[in-house]
């Protein structure tokens, strides 16, 4: 394809490119890209982007930018570019074997040759010492001191719906001081609710219901959906009862006529321009926008009837998950997300204890998580969306949600929930800790036996068959130790 080409889009497709709609219109869902919670209305004019998802229109738009220009290449670009600035951690282990075998063995060869050359002392007494030194010094358990803890740390991670992708990851996990976090479809379900519906001209509140209901049976807006869902749920609504002359008013509302009068439900603007907007419709409007609730206004054709109120579920594990961040000394607890500030706000007084960053987009999520390395140290960013993937990857641990995420999220991440269960993000971080601990234990054994033996090696306090059992028997302890990280910690 190429530029100003015409494409048609079909409902349920992708756009392929980023471009202007030409005829038709839509609800598209932009969520992956710029994190809005609900579908974007789309008409003549309007700006369209590649990788999003067409819901239920059709529409033809004209291309505008090449793939490699596309907003969605330049989210990847930023993922590359952040990646390569990402150094891999080197563990202890790691630096100390890069000296220590090599040093051990010129050692032993020392002990064995330098006294009967040197002293005149018997070459088979010092050979002797000389090998046990280098059986004792066999670096068994301080080598699988790592790789069994970090096995059965990762192997209980993935039995409980984590996965890790590697050990450095989950040292990562256990020097965290920090979390972000994406809105929509990390800690909210991605599905709007019914919260409020409130009466404004003495009309019953399920009158107005099975009003907006009927009429929003027959648009499959996602706001309709939830509005009908609410409805069927109270028994309010008829299927059989007729909507005659039934319009779509794009990027507004809609309009039909039941039983022989015309109702209507929308935005603000659209009661606006019909002129019967009221203060108090006002008022309940703003008291909507700053819970961050979205409002749908019905009315009829000659006054307003009433507003109904929706807004994005938080996920039932978001709050008891921050809690154990806090807990854990996880802080400051930050929500970045590409919605409006009230909506976000909302969000965030639900959950309680998180920073809430609005209307970000995601670079700037890049440049919050950045900024927030510099005061706080090692952050995990917890997001699903392709506007997510520049944080996932410029954050120390990037925490991805597998059902709901997107293939560049899942690939960008370091640790996917595969159960999209928040409550698992202090289990890895409590893994991860558990798990350094145990490192350092098994660290700390086989170098104090092995410093102890070496001392009894060199004076002759040690046999060749001690040496053994104290190798073997360290490395014995260090696999059990390790072994306790197959067990789940509590939380």
């Amino acid at each position: 394809m190429g530029l100003g080409e015409t494409v048609a889009v079909r409902p349920g497709e992708r756009i392929p490119l980023d471009g202007t709609v030409l005829s038709g219109s839509s609800s598209v869902d932009e969520s992956t890209l710029t994190g809005e919670s609900l579908p974007t209305p789309k008409q003549s004019g309007s700006v369209v982007f590649a990788g999003t998802l067409n819901q239920h229109g059709h529409f033809t738009l004209r291309v505008e930018k090449r793939s490699e220009d596309s907003a969605l290449a330049h989210i990847i670009h930023l993922v590359e570019e952040t990646q390569q600035h990402k150094a891999p951690s080197q563990t202890f282990i790691e630096r100390f074997a890069r000296v220590y075998t090599p040093a051990v063995f010129f050692f032993a060869v020392a002990v064995g040759l330098a006294p009967p050359l040197v002293g005149g002392y018997p070459f088979e007494e010092w050979i002797y010492r000389a090998l046990v030194l280098l059986v004792i010094a066999c670096p068994c358990a301080l080598v699988i001191s790592t790789p069994v803890s970090i096995i059965s740390a990762v192997t209980n991670a993935a039995r409980h719906g984590v996965l890790i992708k590697g050990g450095k990851h989950l040292e990562g996990l256990a020097a965290i001081r920090a979390a972000a976090f994406d809105k929509t479809g990390t800690l909210t379900e991605s599905r709007p609710e019914v919260t409020d519906v409130i009466p404004l001209n003495a009309v019953p509140e399920d009158r107005i219901l099975s009003i907006a209901a009927l009429l929003e049976s027959r648009s499959e807006h996602p706001l309709g959906e939830a509005i009908v869902r609410t409805a069927h749920a109270r028994g309010l609504f008829d299927r059989d009862v007729p909507v005659r002359s039934f319009k779509a008013i794009p990027g507004q509302g809609i309009e039909g006529v039941i039983d022989g009068r015309r109702y209507g439900a929308g935005n603000h603007a659209l009661v606006e321009q019909l002129g019967i907007c009221s203060p108090k419709v006002e008022e309940a409007l703003e008291q909507f926008e700053r819970a961050g609730k979205t409002a749908v206004v019905v009315f009829d054709q000659d006054h307003v009837l009433g507003a109904i109120a929706l807004r994005d579920t938080v996920r039932s594990s978001s709050s008891p998950a921050l809690a154990q961040l806090r807990r854990l000394g996880i802080s400051p607890l930050v929500l970045l997300t590409g919605d409006s500030r009230g909506t976000a706000e909302g969000i965030a007084a639900q959950i309680r204890n998180i920073e809430a960053k609005a209307g970000l987009s995601p670079a700037a999520k890049l440049h919050e998580i950045r900024s927030l390395q510099k005061r706080h140290g090692p952050v995990a960013m917890i997001g699903d969306g392709v506007n997510d993937a520049p944080a996932l990857a410029a954050a120390d641990i990037g925490i991805a949600m597998a059902a709901a995420g997107s293939d560049t999220a899942l690939e960008t991440a370091d640790v996917v929930l595969m159960s999209d269960d928040l409550e698992k993000v202090p289990y890895a971080i409590q893994l991860g800790r558990r798990a350094s601990r145990i490192i350092r234990e098994n660290i700390a054994l086989a170098l104090i036996t092995k410093t102890a033996f070496l001392i009894l090696g060199v004076l002759g306090l040690s046999s060749l068959w001690l040496a053994i059992l104290a190798d073997d028997g360290a490395t014995l302890v260090v696999i059990l130790n390790s072994l306790r990280l197959l067990r789940r910690n509590q939380h």
